[in-house]
């Protein structure tokens, strides 16, 4: 059931679902998450069939303030505190040692959780409704492109969520930053709105911005966020056109993705705009869902430059690039 999030009569519909031990999906600034009763076992393993998610993937917990990490946490160490006072609602996740209020099932068995707070009114008014911990990745079939409007969920998902709570298209489109506070340094596992720069500015110390190994966070997967087409990253619009051509002319269909490009003729599929890494942050896996859409073979992309979200981007591109 798809509803307009605006409304109490919603978030209350919302918030029952979860209490029911239900699915619910609901929008934040980053993508649409797959929520569920962060403290049910039962409730958490329903999100990973629906996903078809790999149980040992660590999910994160949304919590509505600062009490909701203190629950979740062994100790808000001064780094956390720090950082929840400066990126607090927003696109940063904090992980630390769990408190043992945490089911395995949402750590993938680890001594870690990782705990943010959304910044979106509907996100943060569903959870002050449900007055506890929502355990919630993208809310998408697992290694897909995560969903940015509410139509996305329901049509990947379907009948698998109670309530889709549709708050509109995500502001910022691309997951949220992953710091690994339980490492000297501090390690970012995943990149997303908020950079090593802000991160080390704020704790006074710098940050590793590579991460290798086992997954320890959502996003860490060598291939992942991949659409049904086939993604290739070239360096610039360019060789991306030349590549089109390439392809077109091999009975290909083909979709581009890169700044500065306009549509045309019959060359490519001008896919998202991408005039700067924030409009190719917020456009990019919407952009995918077109691609599979319009039946596209191949998606060109030119990533944007590597600053700022432009680095979040570029990861996403490499994995999804991975994925074929």
């Amino acid at each position: 059931m798809t509803i307009p999030g605006s409304d109490e009569a919603a978030i209350a519909a919302g918030a029952r679902a979860l209490a029911a031990g239900d699915l619910v999906a609901f929008p934040t600034e980053t993508v649409y998450g797959l929520g569920a009763d962060a403290l049910s076992p039962q409730a958490v393993s329903r999100v990973f069939t629906a996903k078809g998610r790999p149980p040992d993937h660590p999910l994160i917990c949304h919590v509505a303030d600062a009490g909701g990490l203190a629950l979740l946490v062994a100790e808000v160490t001064p780094d956390a505190h720090a950082l929840a006072q400066a990126f607090w609602p927003g696109p940063l996740t904090i992980i630390l040692p769990r408190s043992q209020a945490v089911p395995d099932e949402v750590t993938g068995g680890r001594d870690t959780v990782a705990v943010r707070i959304p910044d979106h009114p509907l996100a943060l008014a569903l959870l002050e409704q449900f007055g506890g911990p929502v355990a919630a990745p993208s809310a998408n079939r697992f290694g897909r492109p995560s969903p940015t409007r509410a139509e996305d969920v329901t049509a990947e998902l379907g009948r698998s969520v109670a309530v889709v709570l549709d708050g509109g298209p995500c502001t910022i489109g691309i997951e949220s930053t992953v710091l690994d506070l339980t490492t000297e340094p501090p390690q970012i596992l995943r990149p997303g709105g908020i950079g090593p720069d802000a991160i080390s500015a704020v704790i006074g110390r710098p940050v590793s911005a590579t991460a290798s190994g086992p997954a320890r966070a959502p996003g860490m997967l060598e291939s992942h966020y991949a659409p049904g087409a086939r993604v290739e990253v070239v360096g610039d619009a360019g060789t991306a056109l030349r590549r089109a051509d390439e392809l077109t002319g091999a009975g290909q269909r083909v979709g581009l993705i890169a700044p500065g490009v306009a549509a045309g003729g019959d060359g490519p599929m001008i896919l998202a705009r991408a005039d700067s890494p924030d409009d190719y942050a917020a456009h990019l896996y919407a952009a995918f869902r077109r691609a599979d859409a319009q039946g596209l073979d191949v998606i060109i992309a030119v990533p944007p430059p590597a600053t700022g979200i432009g680095v979040a981007v570029r990861d996403r591109l490499a994995r999804a690039a991975a994925g074929r």
